[in-house]
């Protein structure tokens, strides 16, 4: 039998008040593409960042091609070969695609930056994944899924004969994520020995060997993915069986109209947009990545300042000049990047969810810090944070917990109309059904919803209407009746049409 990439026996590491991995101990095949499965908080990421020199275990061992090593920093794990594509963006904003590919090893010439064959290297790098940027861009005006994109281009480039790859497709149009799947095929039969962290059933069983189960910390199983049922594999990382992961859909009549919009544009970004959104919903956005739907849902939130068109809340014409205007008028946005735009990741979850209800929680301009508590714990164990406790910080939470907070807070806010943008990116199984079956609860309770996702089987099963755009304008409007995959598609490609009666 062949030495193994990769073996780790007896990994253990703890975080203040969390155990997040305990005496874990598996190998990876040498060429294989081994998948990391479990909940949000079991430890997968955990485990990927020891390997990928970011994190250094309490106490155990880890080998690499036969040789112990001890990682004290990523530079250290990428000399020996070891790459990551990280699930959250780890790059630097304010400068170019180019530099940030370039950024450890900057051509130069006389002491200066050879910017021409600098352009020409990141060129090519991103040609090797598949893609085609503009390098000379600031990496802030990307789209997510444009900078994970350049991330992975990073990492494949770097030569590593082992790559990490977290959560990669969280932010990638089905599109993007065929050419990464394509891509990996491709390092496979280079040799590349891949680790695949993902929550997509569809992806472990597409693109996988094998699989490790984690569990709270602890390594449940490995086992072949050939001959291993998805039911299976569900029940291994939750450690209970789920029979479907979408609850019924209800057939209720739509009540009020809560929302609509007339013509909303926003120069360069978004055209003519028209839709109505009604109590008891759940309107559903489909469309490629950077076809306008993020920016609809910013819009709609106050974040666009050229907004033109006509608002209507309630049967009341209204102007939302920002955030505070837009909850004021109870909208709720739960934003696709949950770190940089719906979080304060210093802050506690307690803070995180009373921040838009202050006022509310206030006494003569005192907050009223019993209340405070009262209401974060109860909507912490509504939607089952796993947390030490309220007054966790949250940027040390798994990024499925710090998506049930951004929920909390507009939960906690009494928002009646929700704009969900990617709301299960980054979710693990059991957090996917409990957020399903939570904006199911809502539109009973008479909440409206506007869901835009990249996931189609999601916004097939939880709408009641689906709206498909494509560059920055809608082409089409579809009943639950008329929705399939096949049709979504079609109008988001530009293959046929469909009436617009939104």
């Amino acid at each position: 039998m062949s030495e193994p990439a990769v073996r780790f026996e007896q990994i253990t590491k703890r975080f203040p008040g969390v155990q997040a991995l305990s005496d874990v101990s598996l190998e990876v095949a040498a060429g294989a593409c081994h998948a990391l499965c479990g909940e949000n908080g079991a430890g997968k990421s955990t485990l990927g960042k020891i390997l990928a020199g970011i994190y250094t275990p309490d106490s155990g061992r880890l080998d690499v091609h036969g040789r112990e090593v001890r990682f004290a920093s990523p530079r250290d794990a990428l000399t020996a070969g070891v790459g990551m594509v990280h699930q959250e963006l780890w790059f630097c904003d304010n400068l170019t695609v180019a530099e940030n590919l370039c950024l450890g090893a900057l051509p130069s010439r006389q002491g200066f930056v050879a910017r021409q064959e600098m352009h020409e290297r990141a060129a090519a790098m991103l040609a090797e994944i598949g893609t085609t940027i503009d390098v000379r861009r600031p990496l802030h005006e990307l789209s997510i899924a444009q900078q994970q994109m350049v991330q992975i281009a990073a990492a494949v480039s770097g030569g590593a004969r082992i790559i990490v790859f977290d959560e990669p497709s969280s932010s990638l149009s089905q599109a993007e994520a065929e050419r990464l799947y394509a891509l990996i095929d491709r390092l496979k039969q280079r040799g590349v020995t891949c680790i695949y962290v993902s929550h997509r059933m569809s992806e472990i069983f597409r693109l996988c060997d094998s699989v490790s189960v984690l569990r709270d910390g602890r390594h449940v199983a490995t086992r072949p993915v050939d001959g291993l049922s998805e039911a299976e594999l569900v029940q291994l990382m939750i450690g209970r069986s789920l029979a479907e992961y979408f609850p019924p859909h209800l057939n209720v009549a739509a009540g009020e109209e809560l929302l609509r919009v007339d013509g909303l544009s926003v120069p360069g970004k978004f055209e003519d947009v028209s839709f109505s959104l009604r109590a008891g919903e759940v309107l559903g956005l489909a469309g490629l990545v950077g076809a306008g739907r993020s920016e609809v849902a910013g819009a709609l939130f106050g974040l666009e300042p050229e907004l033109r068109g006509r608002v209507v809340v309630r049967g009341r014409e209204v102007h939302v000049r920002g955030p505070g205007a837009a909850i004021r008028l109870g909208i709720g946005l739960v934003p696709e990047d949950r770190k940089r735009q719906g979080l304060v990741l210093s802050e506690s979850g307690l803070h995180n969810t009373s921040l838009p209800i202050l006022e509310r929680l206030s006494r003569f301009r005192w907050i009223q810090s019993a209340r405070e508590r009262a209401l974060a714990r109860e909507y912490f164990a509504r939607l089952r944070v796993r947390a030490p406790g309220v007054d966790t910080i949250v940027a040390g939470l798994s990024g499925g917990n710090q998506q049930k907070i951004v929920l909390a807070r507009w939960l906690a806010a009494r928002s009646h109309v929700l704009i969900l943008d990617e709301p299960t990116r980054g979710v693990d199984v059991g957090a996917k059904a409990e957020i399903y079956r939570l904006i199911r609860e809502l539109a009973g309770q008479g909440r409206a919803t506007l869901l835009i996702s990249s996931d189609l089987p999601e916004l097939l099963a939880l709408s009641d209407r689906l709206l498909v755009m494509r560059q920055g304008r809608l082409v089409g409007s579809l009943t639950r009746a008329e929705a399939t995959e096949e049709r979504v598609l079609a109008l988001a490609l530009g293959e046929s049409s469909g009436a617009i009666a939104a």
